[in-house]
């Protein structure tokens, strides 16, 4: 009988979050072409061992390190994707090649806020380099603490035998100049070891007096060769001839790295901090994406949120749990109490979800099991809820990560009602610009704005309810703001420029004069805008442009009709769906549709979306798997038509709510033309059952196999909305919520633009009309633009209904159609918002000359 195998645990480097390989961003590690092992996202800036053992390679860039168990497992760390290219910078070995280790020794420092602006990701892998030792590899559960937690436990096979004997044989040898100018790190050793191990032959790499295995990825790593190293290549054995050649050329084309891209980080590499930093000198530019757009003056302020004590262990479970349920009734009557006093519609429907998020069944779950194994309330609760937010934000999907801000948000409520402590408002000083690592949706809603002019953080996202609440208050904000901003002295002066994403550290005094004078000028034509949007919307050549508004229900239909909003654009149906357990009946439907229909009477346009969940936005009481690309998955339409009882429910609803309204019925998330003919089919079967007429019946454009297809659809569709932010998003291939890509997630990219345009020309030659209802229309800066391309319907966010009605007053069409055409052949986004920016300063002055 063989001998009971051992068990090595592998601790957890560095605190975070666990992320499969196989969601690497490179296929070297998510093929585990390296070794098996796991990735994970981290939150703490030192390495520490996940063994004891030996360092046996540690690469001169100082991004990767290998240490080896006294049991012969060679452990392989590699901090960030591509972070080779950056030859050390923002790295501090702590440890030196040979050192013995303990785990839980500190190995390496780096700078991780640095580092993530710019490396390609900071996902950090840790795997075992030498996997013939290991019979299995079991991973461990929860959220990571750096040397503590277990990051995965590896079962060695008991066997103390090393590798298999070398095979004898004719010897060959070539020499080779390596072409890869970071020599044989992680990636291209990988593809080369990979590859020896393909043949029987003993493969050896010869490098300055030092030998590898070739078959050993830690041990070519060691090497330690560089761009133009000459290295000997040695294979031994039956098949030493075919290794050879075919390695050698392997070799020769540098092991599947690209080399030219390579070259030209390389080269670029060394000056790259030093132009970054002459440009900042010089401009004082902070980068950030704009979460509610305007212009701002103010000292900065910074906030940074107290930290809670709490005790891990507690008293007995009984009270425990009483202490627990306590506190969750007391949160939830207070924030029904936010609620009933709230006058503003956007701040209560957040609070509704939260409250909605206080009875999430497994949140509390997770939280009694803690109580259960001797856990405080309070530590219980808190661990609850950072297990869920941060699974939540792990999963790359800016929707969900939206969700976890929510979930510590109430999390730091009921840890208030356990601790005893008072919620007090952030203590602003007069006229400041707040700058914030995060705030919660509560904390936003709670700030002074007689006092605060603006803020910016750096997490968060444009779509998420902080934003939300920036946009209904009108105060300008830029969230994913540049580390750097962090270290902004408090008191200091600086404008804070949201319309372009910036905030200006160090203007000249031309700038700051330039910025008092727009401030100014921006109330005062604020107020006139909001005088003129009580009348229809018209270009300067006297065409009608519908303005109209998104909404969620009769609450929001109100304030938007009282902004000037000529009807609703987008009704988001989804909300009643949302946070329950169950799926609104047709009655329930029928009121609320209705309600909706009534507010604005039978003459303005009711556009209502379909269900519009599943993948990134799940319901609790659907059966859908877990996806690995929910944005890719089964949501909006295809949902609708997986589940067809759920959308004739919803078609029967509609139908029956908005008799004699201008009822428009929109299907969200539509790629191809099979999707709208099979909805369609069940929405006419429920218009037919019931007697009704068929609803005008559109799609919105969504995906880019939508846009290419806009002819095809305009032949069949009765209109067409653009979803500026996914349409973005998919065309770009960039998350909106990414901390380092929204900012380049720009819907006025020209490659968004041409798929608007031909959208655009589709509905012309088939009489159909498009709007837009995503963040992009209510933009003023991108008001000429869709118009040039043919959208006459922009569907805005309420507050912005007076600034994108002036800004089409402003359009001549015929004016706006030739711009279209200029902006399409532009490169960049930046270059349209340059040109846009020019055109619209000389449209102004046109017209303020005009009415002289």
């Amino acid at each position: 009988m063989a001998e009971q195998s051992n068990i090595l645990p592998v601790l957890a480097p560095l605190s975070g979050v666990r992320v499969p390989l196989s969601r690497v961003p490179d296929p070297v590690f998510a093929q585990r072409m390296v070794g098996d092992g796991a990735s994970l996202d981290p939150t703490s800036s030192t390495l520490l061992a996940p063994i004891d053992g030996d360092v046996v390679q540690l690469h001169a860039a100082h991004h990767a390190i290998t240490l080896r168990h006294p049991s012969g497992v060679d452990i392989l760390i590699h901090i960030g994707i591509d972070t080779v290219t950056l030859r050390g910078e923002g790295f501090t070995p702590m440890v030196r090649l040979g050192d013995r280790v303990s785990a839980g020794q500190g190995l390496i420092r780096f700078d991780l806020d640095h580092l993530a602006c710019r490396a390609r990701s900071m996902l950090t892998q840790v795997v075992v380099a030498n996997g013939e030792r290991v019979v299995a590899l079991q991973l461990g559960r929860g959220e990571l603490e750096a040397g503590r937690s277990l990051l995965f436990s590896l079962t060695l096979n008991s066997d103390d035998r090393s590798a298999a004997a070398v095979h004898r044989g004719d010897q060959h040898a070539t020499k080779v100049e390596l072409p890869n100018p970071a020599g044989l790190h992680a990636r291209p050793a990988a593809v080369f070891a990979e590859a020896a191990k393909h043949y029987r032959a003993d493969v050896r790499l010869r490098f300055q007096g030092r030998e590898a295995n070739g078959k050993s990825l830690v041990a070519l790593m060691s090497l330690a060769t560089a761009a133009g190293s000459v290295v000997e290549l040695v294979a031994r054995g039956p098949d030493a001839r075919e290794a050879l050649g075919r390695l050698a050329e392997l070799l020769r084309q540098g092991c599947g790295e690209d080399l030219q891209a390579a070259r030209a980080e390389a080269e670029r590499r060394p000056s790259l901090e030093v132009e970054r930093a002459a440009n900042r000198a010089v401009s004082g530019e902070l980068r950030g994406v704009t979460a509610s757009p305007g212009l701002a003056i103010g000292r900065v302020f910074q906030w940074r949120r107290g930290a809670l004590q709490v005790q891990e262990r507690g008293a007995d479970p009984a009270s425990e749990h009483q202490r627990l349920s306590q506190a969750l009734r007391a949160a939830e009557r207070s924030l029904r109490e936010l609620q009933v006093q709230s006058t503003d519609t956007a701040r209560g429907a957040i609070l509704a979800a939260q409250q909605e998020l206080l009875q999430d069944p497994q949140l509390v779950d997770s939280a009694l099991a803690l109580i259960d194994q001797g856990k405080s309330a309070a530590y219980a609760w808190q661990t609850a809820t950072e297990q869920s937010a941060a699974t939540l934000a792990a999963l790359g999907n800016a929707l969900l990560a939206e969700r976890a801000a929510d979930l510590r948000d109430i999390g730091r409520r009921v840890l208030g009602e356990l601790l005893g402590e008072v919620t007090t408002s952030v203590q602003l000083p007069e006229g400041c610009i707040l700058i914030a690592e995060d705030l919660t949706p509560s904390e936003t809603a709670d700030l002074d704005r007689q006092r605060l002019r603006g803020f910016c953080t750096r997490g968060g996202g444009a779509t998420g309810h902080v934003a939300i609440l920036a946009r209904s208050f009108g105060l300008p904000a830029l969230c994913a703001i540049d580390p750097q901003a962090l270290q902004l002295a408090d008191g200091q002066r600086v404008i804070l420029d949201a319309d372009r994403g910036l905030l200006l550290t160090a203007p000249a005094p031309e700038q700051w004069a330039q910025a008092e004078r727009d401030v100014e000028e921006a109330k005062q034509r604020a107020q006139r805008e909001r005088t003129a949007a009580q009348q229809p919307a018209r270009s300067a050549d006297g065409q009608r442009i519908e303005v109209v508004a998104n909404v969620r229900h009769a609450a929001d239909t109100a304030d938007a009709l009282a902004a000037g909003a000529e009807g609703v654009g987008l009704l988001r149906s989804e909300l009643l769906f949302e946070q329950r357990s169950s799926a609104p009946d047709e009655d329930e439907q029928i009121a609320a549709y209705a309600a909706v229909a009534r507010c604005l009477g039978q003459d303005r346009p009711l556009v209502i979306r379909s269900l519009d969940v599943g993948g990134d936005k799940p319901l609790s009481y659907l059966p859908l798997p877990r996806e690995d690309n929910p944005f890719l998955g089964q949501r909006g339409v295809r949902l609708s038509l997986a589940h067809p009882a759920l959308f004739c429910t919803q078609i029967r609803a509609v139908l029956r709510a908005t008799q004699g309204h201008r009822l428009h019925l929109m299907l969200p998330m539509v790629a191809t033309l099979e999707e709208f003919r099979q909805a369609r089919a069940l929405v006419a079967e429920q218009a037919e059952q019931l007697g009704l007429a068929m609803p005008s019946l559109g799609i919105m454009i969504e995906v880019p196999s939508a846009a290419l297809l806009a002819e095809q659809f305009a032949r069949e569709v009765d209109f067409m909305s653009i979803g500026s932010n996914d349409l973005t998003q998919y065309t770009l291939a960039m998350d909106r919520g990414h901390a380092q890509l929204a900012q380049h997630a720009d819907a006025l990219h020209p490659a968004v633009l041409r798929l608007i345009g031909l959208c655009g020309d589709a509905v012309k030659r088939n009489a159909k009309w498009l709007g837009v209802c995503g963040a992009m229309a209510s933009d003023p800066l991108a008001v000429p633009a869709l118009l040039g391309l043919g959208v006459r319907e922009l569907s805005v966010e309420a507050p912005a209904v007076a600034a994108v009605k002036a800004a089409v007053a402003r359009c001549y069409l015929d004016e706006c159609r030739a711009l279209a055409q200029q902006l399409v052949e532009l490169d960049t986004a930046s270059a349209v918002r340059a040109r846009l920016s020019e055109f619209q300063s000389r449209a102004h002055a046109a017209r303020v000359e005009e009415s002289v």
